[in-house]
This record gives C-alpha cells, structure tokens and sequence, in this order.
C-alpha cells in the first residue's frame, strides 16, 4: 500500500509543479496592482516555495517505501527518514483523506493549466495588462471570473489534506506531535489566510481594472458569471 501513496506524492508534485510553473514572462510594462501590499506581491515566491516543499514530501515518502523493503535497513537510517516516529519501520498507507487530497491537488491543477491555453499569452503571474489584451469568457472562465486563483486554492487544501493529517510523512516523521502538530496547523491556517487574502485582492483588481477595459462587454459578463472562485459559494 505505501507504494500507491508513494506513487501518488510524486504523481502530485509533478503535475502541481505543471500548474505553478509561469507560462508567460511579466511583460516589463502595463503591471498594475502595484500598491498592494508587499505580503500580497509575493505569489511567485510562495508558488516555488510549494513546488520544493510538495518534491521534499515525495523524496521522503518514496524513502520511506524503499525503506520497509529493505529488513536489514538500520535504526539510524529509520531516524533520519522519520525522525519523529517510534516505530522502528514506520508504513504510511494511503488514508481515505490522503486520497482527498490527492483528488483536490489534481483537480487546482488542471484548472490552472486549462486557464493557461485560455488566456494564452494573457496569462503571467503579474497582474498585466497586455497591448492587445482581450476579455476571455471561455474554458473555465464561462464559469468563474478567477478560476486560477480557485485552482490554487484547491492546490492549497489538497496539500494540506493530503499531507499535514495523519498517516502522512509530514504529520508523523516531520512534525510528530505535540507542539510539532501545533506548529503544523499554524503554518496550514496562515498559509491558508495568506492565499485567500491574495486571491480577494486579486480579484477585486482584475475586476477593477477589466470594467474599464472593456466597459459594457464586462458588465454583461460579470452579471452572467457571478462568481469569483466558486459558482454559489464564493
């Protein structure tokens, strides 16, 4: 069963590595949102930093597996792959919330790569405007004004489901209990609040600054596609 989820964790930290990877470079002009804060800017940083923290989880997890194959494998070795448990061959199957999660990533993954081929050139990590920049209503965007941003939120929960509850490399070798798993859950609820208060910020903008792009043609979208993230919830 650890081989499913260790197959899993990379399956995951390759397509998320698809997903966060900028199919456009910033234009060096025509930026906007510009004065937002700082913690807001910094969404290219915090998507690599998600890309090397989702390929450390699958290292270690593929480890782990190759380590209960191996009997004559030492205590020393079993502490530096999981550092935080007492068993002497810990086995981390894939739990029911660990397939959740799996389902969530997959999902915020293929939505971003479809709103890559949707906008096309359009699309960069900076919010942009483009010479010849055009109002997209296709794809995932005749559903959602901002589907990126709902796709990272899914990569976001997914992540988390998948890897900061128990059964998990992180939960039970890295972080273990205690004050670890308070740890854990504080860098989940600020990671969290931080990629929701990005993706409002966001969407307020593009939504400022597409209503004077295009005018009524807006208007007419933005009442047909009501919804920013989440047809009926957000």
């Amino acid at each position: 069963m650890s081989f499913i989820r260790a197959s899993f964790t990379v399956i995951q930290a390759i397509i998320h590595q698809a997903a966060l990877t900028c199919p456009n470079p910033t234009p060096k002009k025509g930026r906007y949102h510009t004065e937002a804060h700082f913690v807001l800017q910094i969404a290219p940083f915090i998507f690599w930093i998600h890309s090397v923290v989702l390929w450390i989880f699958a290292a270690f997890e593929t480890l782990l597996y190759l380590f209960t194959l191996v009997p004559t494998s030492t205590p020393q070795a079993s502490t530096l792959i999981c550092p935080a448990s007492t068993l002497p061959s810990p086995q981390l199957p894939p739990t029911p919330l660990f397939l959740i999660g799996s389902v969530s990533i997959l999902c915020g993954a293929l939505i971003r790569i479809d709103c890559f081929y949707a906008l096309g050139e359009l699309f960069t990590f900076d919010l942009t405007i483009h010479p010849e920049h055009k109002l997209i209503t296709s794809r995932s965007y005749a559903h959602v004004r901002h589907p990126a941003y709902a796709g990272s939120m899914l990569l976001v929960v997914g992540i988390s489901i998948a890897h900061f509850t128990r059964g998990s490399w992180a939960a039970e070798c890295a972080f273990g209990t205690g004050w670890g798993k308070v740890v854990m859950y504080l860098l989940w609820g600020l990671w969290w609040s931080w990629m929701l208060s990005v993706g409002i910020s966001r969407a307020q903008a593009e939504d400022r600054q597409m209503s004077v792009l295009f005018g009524e043609q807006w208007v007419k979208y933005a009442e047909e596609v009501q919804w920013w993230f989440f047809p009926y919830l957000l």
